[in-house]
């Protein structure tokens, strides 16, 4: 199916992707009903990034209609789509906030209108709304979401959320969006679509550590939790950890060996 011919995705073409993503992985490692408030979050993150990223038509209207969705959950109505359907007594069982889910809609519509950013912070902004909601509802899902906790998780999921786009320069610019902040850019001398020179080789050697900082900040986070929590989080921070690592050592992805290496060193840590 071609990117013109692309309609809303329904349930099981957005949860496809379920033994491939980080969230699904750390969530099989927890009780059937952790795992399926879980999973009833992380498809809506997913769609919320094929409404921005994949479907035809009006984008902003598509992300128009699913907080419309999002209401109706808070309102205690029915909602349209069968995701919001399977999210709803997530949302309801355990009291989950309904901002950080409107942030995630909030960061598929800058991406309609913004496709650069000019500085770190204004890239970490975006973070803030992209990534960062979803440790937020993880851990009102492990009923630890404490002030502390959550600073902790904002750390580790920016962190991550770079991560992905530092494995994803070439493949972003040929969308047309560029997540090098334009000031790194032009500190190194690399042009926007430049991902064979030696100066972007040390551009991106310079944004590995600066994820590598912020995550190592985050970490702790690990150490304050329990259990089937512990081991997943640690999950994220070891995957992260193995990412950057493979990033540095000029590999896209990291294997699953290393990144249950990095996930056991974690726990262990953690403890």
């Amino acid at each position: 199916m071609t990117a013109a011919t692309r309609p809303v995705p329904g349930e099981a073409a957005v949860l496809e992707r379920a033994g491939t993503e980080n969230f699904s992985v750390a969530a099989l490692v927890l009780g059937r009903s952790t795992r399926r408030h879980l999973l009833a979050i992380y498809g809506f993150a997913r769609l919320v990034d094929q409404l921005g990223d994949d479907v035809d038509g009006d984008r902003l209207a598509h992300l128009g209609r699913l907080e419309e969705d999002l209401d109706r959950v808070y309102a205690g109505g029915e909602p349209e789509h069968e995701l919001m359907r399977r999210l709803a007594p997530t949302v309801r069982a355990l009291g989950l906030p309904r901002d950080p889910f409107r942030r995630l809609i909030d960061a598929n519509r800058r991406d309609q209108e913004q496709s650069a950013y000019a500085t770190y912070e204004e890239l970490a902004d975006y973070c803030d709304l992209s990534a960062n909601p979803v440790g937020e509802l993880v851990l009102h899902v492990f009923g630890a979401a404490t002030p502390e906790r959550i600073a902790r998780s904002d750390d580790v999921c920016t962190a991550l959320q770079l991560v992905e786009h530092w494995q994803d320069v070439e493949e972003d610019f040929g969308r047309g969006r560029i997540y090098l902040p334009a000031e790194d850019l032009e500190r190194f001398g690399v042009e926007p679509g430049d991902v064979r020179s030696e100066a972007f080789r040390r551009l991106l050697a310079f944004e590995i550590e600066r994820a590598r900082a912020l995550l190592d900040r985050g970490a702790p986070l690990v150490g304050t939790l329990r259990g089937r929590a512990r081991l997943a989080v640690a999950g994220y921070v070891g995957g992260g950890r193995a990412a950057l690592d493979a990033l540095a050592a000029g590999s896209r992805k990291a294997s699953k060996a290393r990144r249950a290496l990095a996930t056991l060193v974690t726990f262990a840590r953690g403890r």
